[in-house]
């Protein structure tokens, strides 16, 4: 039976308010460089995610196939594996990224994939008469998409969305495996120089709630102002 004597065990060693204080500054000069990467990632993501859903959707098949057998690359491939190709294994054939542009490459096109999948719902649950109205209005297929059907897809994919979004900005720690001098990675220096990894990352995980609850706050706010558009 495994126990735990917790006897003689001196808590204060599990978290160092002190070091914490002490090395809390240079671990947020991370944070501005986490903030870009994640912004900049979602941002690519949600762009290709929007043609991704319309040729995954498309009836031509020239369209759908390559959108389908992309998605499925990326959702079954982990993306740590994908940030080493991009950063180390595109040297061989004479391209190289910076890490921050390796960064931004991997997770934006890795999410892309899973908001593909999320906009591709939505815009199917947004009722077929939508369509057929518009087009009897005169209404042509981009008009009828952009200001009819996704004003009310938008709000149908908010909260996955922003799942997706924290999901990013949670696994831009993997970042620091290619040199990004994002959170962690700051984290990491001050752990290997003081030899308590403990204390900081537990710092760092204080710094990514509250910053995942402000993205969370401004999920609602935008639930709130796209309610509108649904009946």
């Amino acid at each position: 039976m495994f126990e735990i004597d917790v006897n003689g065990f001196d808590f204060g060693n599990l978290f160092d308010v002190e070091l914490a204080i002490r090395s809390l500054p240079f671990v947020l000069g991370g944070l501005p460089m986490t903030i870009a990467v994640s912004f900049v990632a979602m941002f690519m993501g949600l762009t290709l995610g929007i043609f991704l859903a319309l040729g995954r959707s498309s009836k031509n098949r020239l369209l759908r196939w390559p959108s389908r057998l992309y998605i499925s690359f990326m959702r079954g491939t982990p993306i740590l594996v994908f940030l080493f190709i991009l950063y180390n294994g595109l040297p061989v054939v004479g391209i190289e990224l910076s890490g921050y542009t390796a960064a931004v490459m991997g997770f934006g096109l890795n999410s892309a994939a899973y908001i593909a999948e999320i906009n591709r719902a939505s815009l199917n649950s947004v009722p077929s008469g939508q369509w057929e109205s518009a087009k009897a209005l005169g209404f042509n297929y981009w008009n009828t998409l952009i200001r009819i059907v996704l004003p009310q897809a938008t709000r149908i994919a908010l909260p996955p969305l922003t799942n997706v979004f924290l999901d990013v900005v949670k696994a831009t720690s993997l970042a620091a495996v290619i040199t990004v001098p994002e959170l962690f990675q700051k984290a990491q220096i001050v752990g290997g120089s003081t030899f308590d990894y403990m204390t900081m990352y537990l710092l760092i995980a204080f710094i990514y709630w509250p910053l995942c609850i402000v993205i969370a706050a401004f999920q609602e706010r935008l639930e709130k102002r796209f309610s509108r558009y649904v009946s």
